[in-house]
This record gives structure tokens, sequence and C-alpha cells, in this order.
């Protein structure tokens, strides 16, 4: 099986920012002040005063308060889908397998037009809280073992040096940058 990073990798630049800019656009009330909860959260992350998990249930603290998420996400992939890239579009198979940090309530919609399987972040769409970890670095992995046990990685996909763990259970591994991809780095999957 391939398996793709989402954000900055198959849908260029991040979904999770430019879904929140899409509704910051459309419900300023609503989300104005989740967005500074969500800047001053991710300021504490920079300086190890708090977590990313912390940050982001801040910057999505607006989901109680909307009450037609579903329908406002299908707007925003009908309206950002030009951004997901064409270098994926032209290999996509419905084996592939997307596994992303970003809320799984959010790239679900995207994962279901592909026609792939996806493994993300599990927040609640209608509290904005994380129902466990952030599914990044070894998360990713430990997220994609309980899945898949037995599964090989024939290919792995990611703009990020932080998903290394998951480069390492692949035969090959490729660092996406713009679309442009290139092998990843040998010292960075000897390196522990």
């Amino acid at each position: 099986m391939n398996v793709y990073d989402f954000d900055k990798t198959i849908f260029y630049p991040d979904s999770s920012v430019t879904f929140c800019l899409y509704c910051l656009r459309r419900y300023p009330r609503i989300l104005f002040p989740s967005m500074l909860k969500g800047l001053w959260g991710f300021a504490r992350t920079a300086l190890h005063l708090g977590t990313l998990k912390q940050a982001k249930e801040a910057a999505f603290s607006f989901l109680p308060r909307m009450k037609n998420t579903e329908e406002v996400l299908e707007t925003y992939w009908n309206e950002k889908w030009d951004h997901v890239q064409d270098w994926y579009l032209r290999q996509s198979r419905p084996s592939d397998l997307i596994i992303s940090a970003s809320p799984e309530f959010e790239v679900r919609p995207a994962a279901r037009r592909l026609g792939v399987r996806l493994l993300a972040t599990p927040m609640d769409i209608h509290t904005g809280k994380i129902n466990g970890n952030n599914c990044s670095g070894e998360e990713k992995v430990r997220r994609f073992r309980e899945a898949f046990p037995d599964a090989e990685v024939d290919s792995f996909y990611s703009d990020s040096l932080r998903d290394t763990p998951m480069a390492r259970l692949a035969k090959k591994a490729f660092l996406v940058r713009k679309g442009t991809l290139q092998p990843w780095p040998e010292k960075a999957l000897r390196d522990k």
C-alpha cells in the first residue's frame, strides 16, 4: 500500500488553516475569538508552554457555535478542490491511505472524494475536542500499526521530516516540496 500525508503533500497548502480562514470570512463573529485563542495556543506551543493538541483544540473551539459544519465542509471542499495536487491525482489508487494530523472530520470528505482510506486526528466535529492523541510523528506509526498490523508500506509521501517514523516503515519514502518529489534523506532515516 502507498501511504500519504495530506497537508502540503496531497493538498497544498494546509487544509486546517485554509478551512479556518474560509470559515472566518463567512462567520467572523463565530470565528474571531477562536482564532485569537488558536494563535495564542500555537504561540504557547512554540514556547514549550502548551501542547499542539491544546493549540488545535483552541483553534477549533468555534465548532460548538457552528450549526451547519457538514454543509460548510461540503462547500469548502467544492471551492478548494483545485488545491489537490495533480501529481497525486495521476498516481492515486483505491488502496492508498492518507494519514494526517489534521482533524478527521475535516479531511474525511476529501478522502471520500478521492476514494481512499483515512487515519487522522480524532476531533469531535461538535465540540472541537480531540479524542486521544494528535496524529503526528510516532502517533502516526502507532495508529497505522493498530489499523493495519501486518501491512507493508510500499511508498510513503510527506512534506515534513517530522514524519520520518512513518518513512522508516516504507520500502521507499519521498519528501514532497510544492509538488516536487525527492527521495527521503538517508541521514534522517538512519538517525533515531
